[in-house]
């Protein structure tokens, strides 16, 4: 899958699926799928380290995420998220975090937040190659500005704001948009006004493809259920279930049986 591939996609009028992945059991088994893009999210900080924010989590960390999840793919697009305080407001320590990303992790493509105020940080990713999807709306990393993780771009002058960065972001070269948690119409306003592909996150369903955290749509997760979440499976169930019957049998002396020993 390419850049390329996606956008053809969209000219069709095929939807792009898309999830996050954060290692390389997981990504070996989503690829396997037919998935068409797999996002390595700074999501990986509340899912996979357990903190309250996307904050916290390295460039190093996701460096170590995305290399696992390239190793267990053959088919989709891997994205990988730049991570809060390695692009903003310095488009040279963009440049270089981008960089160390693609070399080090063998990633196909980077994500970044924010409209004009990450211009210059976007320009520069480019000029090296380096291909680019942007993310508008909710944008976890600014969530200390933001204060709430409500619906994003419901007054006029935010929602104004959300086009001209979608406008501008296409205009510069990024290959994709990611809107998070944003009116269902101002998303369909948005992916026809722009020829890149849009896939939305809480984002309704006139978008070219929808993206969703894999611990969330498998119920790992279960204390995260926002309205637009719509879970697939109840592994945290199916898991304490098996382990519960692991430790019953050990203890129990049922495990190993003489055919489960040499």
């Amino acid at each position: 899958m390419t850049t390329h591939q996606l956008r053809e996609m969209k000219s069709r009028g095929e939807k792009i699926s898309m999830l996050t992945a954060y290692d390389f059991s997981m990504a070996r088994i989503f690829d396997s799928t037919g998935i068409d893009v797999l996002l390595v999210g700074d999501s990986a900080s509340n899912v996979m380290a357990g903190h309250e924010t996307t904050l916290p989590i390295t460039l190093d960390q996701m460096i170590y995420h995305a290399s696992s999840v390239i190793r267990g793919v053959d088919r989709a697009l891997v994205v990988v998220d730049l991570p809060f305080g390695s692009y903003q407001g310095n488009s040279a320590e963009a440049l270089r975090s981008a960089i160390r990303i693609m070399k080090e992790s063998g990633a196909h493509a980077v994500k970044l937040e924010g409209g004009s105020e990450i211009k210059e940080s976007v320009i520069r990713i480019l000029s090296a190659g380096v291909p680019v999807m942007g993310h508008l709306g909710l944008t976890p990393q600014s969530i200390y500005k933001f204060g709430t993780y409500s619906v994003r771009a419901k007054e006029e002058d935010e929602a104004l704001k959300l086009v001209s960065d979608a406008q501008l972001l296409e205009s510069i070269g990024c290959f994709a948009l990611v809107l998070e948690k944003i009116p269902a119409e101002l998303a369909k306003r948005v992916a026809e006004l722009v020829s890149i592909p849009v896939i939305g996150i809480g984002a309704g369903p006139y978008v070219d493809g929808q993206v969703l955290v894999s611990h969330d749509i498998l119920g790992i997760n279960n204390e995260f259920n926002p309205r637009f979440l719509r879970k697939y499976a109840d592994l945290n169930a199916i898991i304490k279930k098996a382990v519960s019957s692991y430790i019953k049998d050990v203890k129990s002396l049922d495990f190993p049986n003489e055919e489960e020993y040499y």
